[in-house]
């Protein structure tokens, strides 16, 4: 096996379920030290309610060939992010790779709910967790990522530059929130870029995270019993192929060339070769646009 992240450290910050924890299992099984951060523990649970621990994450890191570590972290405290960022800056002296995936959003948001009809205080409280975490642990973060040239920041979203500009994502609270984290990648990679890192913006495609296989009643074995229900599901992905992206990301001495862009989980598999853990290259959002939006029946010909 090759091991191109060897030596390299990297933080995830809302690592304890989704994308998160796909990307940090990548990051592990490519060889590196991967602090994993969330608000659920064994101990402790978050508003989620959900069994996933920041702690089983680490564990996984640590079977796929990394080191995982695990750090209950609040990414709203200041303070327990500053603390997080000493100690990694304490055991490891730098940070090479930071994945910005706190989200906490998922029970907030009132699908097609305007402004005026939306519960106001989940509104707000999902921009704090999608949008103050991120800059919060910038912020902290970056001074210790900038030590050695060649950093990567990677903030997590939900559709591309491309795809949100001209379409209206779930509500105005959930739009808002995915626009400012692309548009956060975008100022970041003018700030790093000469400075000499690497700030980009990522999406998943249709993601088969714990959340979403709960809530069409299925488990990553026996996924596609969804289809019945939702059948352009069969586009969808694992956690652990935007991981894969992430990763090789982190692997590519050339990665400053999407300094400031906007990526997809599908759009890199094509560039860099990789697959999803079945083999596939899911393409989602190309057949969203393609194929989903314009009331096309479900085919994935062509776009896995």
């Amino acid at each position: 096996m090759t091991r191109p992240l060897e030596g390299k450290v990297a933080l995830v910050a809302g690592a304890t379920r989704g994308a998160g924890r796909g990307i940090a299992v990548e990051l592990g099984a490519a060889g590196a030290t991967v602090y994993v951060t969330g608000r659920t523990t064994r101990t402790r649970r978050s508003e989620y309610d959900r069994p996933e621990t920041v702690e089983e994450t680490a564990d996984l890191v640590t079977e796929a060939g990394g080191r995982g570590i695990a750090v209950p972290t609040d990414h709203l405290d200041p303070a327990q992010v500053r603390a997080l960022v000493e100690r990694i800056d304490a055991e490891q002296d730098r940070l090479d790779v930071l994945v910005n995936d706190i989200w906490g959003g998922e029970l907030l948001f009132a699908w097609d709910a305007p402004l005026w009809e939306h519960d106001l205080d989940n509104g707000l409280r999902l921009l704090r967790l999608a949008v103050e975490t991120h800059a919060i642990t910038g912020h902290h973060a970056l001074p210790l990522l900038l030590r050695r040239p060649g950093g990567l920041v990677v903030e997590m979203t939900d559709g591309t530059a491309e795809y949100n500009r001209d379409r209206y994502r779930v509500s105005f609270f959930y739009d808002l929130a995915k626009a400012s984290v692309l548009r956060m990648a975008f100022a970041l990679g003018h700030e790093l870029g000469p400075r000499g890192a690497t700030a980009l913006a990522l999406t998943p495609g249709w993601m088969r995270s714990e959340m979403m296989l709960d809530h069409y009643g299925v488990r990553e074995e026996n996924w596609r019993d969804a289809l019945t229900q939702v059948p352009h599901f069969a586009i969808s992905e694992t956690p652990r192929y935007v991981g894969r992206a992430v990763a090789a990301l982190a692997a590519d001495p050339d990665v400053a060339r999407y300094n400031g862009s906007s990526l997809s989980s599908g759009e890199l598999a094509r560039v860099y070769g990789f697959t999803d853990l079945d083999g596939s290259r899911p393409d989602a959002w190309r057949y969203m646009v393609e194929v989903q939006d314009v009331g096309k029946p479900a085919d994935t010909t062509g776009y896995r």
